[in-house]
């Protein structure tokens, strides 16, 4: 019988990853030893999802695989790849060499994660790949996920679909021009049942908030649905 590989999963706490996790999970080739998320230390909460640490927690134990995080301060590139590489040495220590993530289409994300992994001697295995967007989100909630909106970009997203499901209404409800995944960023979610968990995660939804961000001279604004 062939060896299987050891892999480490890119743990958000989103749709994107737990439906590659749920892919990984079912192929008799892989072992999924961890879950690795970020976490920005100064708040406890997943950046651009505003989830908090101890609802990553939460999923990790009801999936029942081990958490691995890594907490930035700052929100630098060179903070974040300093921190990575010295975690993913430590990983390879355990003769682990293969991460995966749940990334869909951007080809310069891609990129990037393969060639930092190439740097330390690793490889990056991407499950959900080119495949179509429409039909990935569609089978993902017929498979039984249940997912929470917790963040929006509210110059590309209605206002009213922060802190609702991720379902066929939700979908319906997108603009024309916005992926129904939200590889672009558009939105961001937190899986809380499916078939990955053991049992239904519970939360308290506390209310909406509204954080503004500035990249390369431009000016976003995000709504937070605020959860614990």
């Amino acid at each position: 019988m062939e060896n299987k590989i050891d892999i480490v999963m890119s743990w958000s706490g989103g749709k994107d990853s737990a439906f590659a996790l749920h892919q990984l999970l079912n192929d008799k080739r892989y072992v999924v030893k961890y879950l690795l998320t970020t976490i920005y230390g100064p708040n406890k909460r997943v950046s651009m999802h505003g989830v908090p640490e101890t609802l990553i927690i939460q999923q990790a134990e009801s999936i029942g695989i081990p958490l691995k995080i890594i907490y930035i301060s700052e929100s630098t590139h060179e903070e974040y790849d300093i921190k990575m590489k010295a975690v993913l040495l430590a990983f390879k220590a355990e003769n682990i060499i293969h991460v995966a993530f749940g990334d869909i289409f951007l080809e310069d994300l891609k990129a990037y994660r393969v060639k930092r992994l190439q740097e330390v001697g690793m490889e990056a295995i991407f499950p959900l790949w080119k495949r179509d967007t429409s039909a990935l989100s569609l089978k993902f909630i017929k498979n039984g996920f249940k997912t929470h909106i917790c963040s929006i970009d509210a110059s590309k997203i209605p206002n009213n679909l922060i802190g609702v499901d991720y379902s066929e209404e939700f979908l319906k409800e997108l603009p024309i021009n916005i992926d129904p995944c939200g590889e672009n960023g558009e939105f961001h979610s937190y899986c809380y049942d499916g078939p990955l968990f053991h049992k239904k995660l519970e939360f308290t939804i506390n209310g909406v908030s509204e954080q503004s961000y500035e990249h390369d001279g431009q000016k976003f604004k995000y709504l937070f649905s605020d959860i614990s």
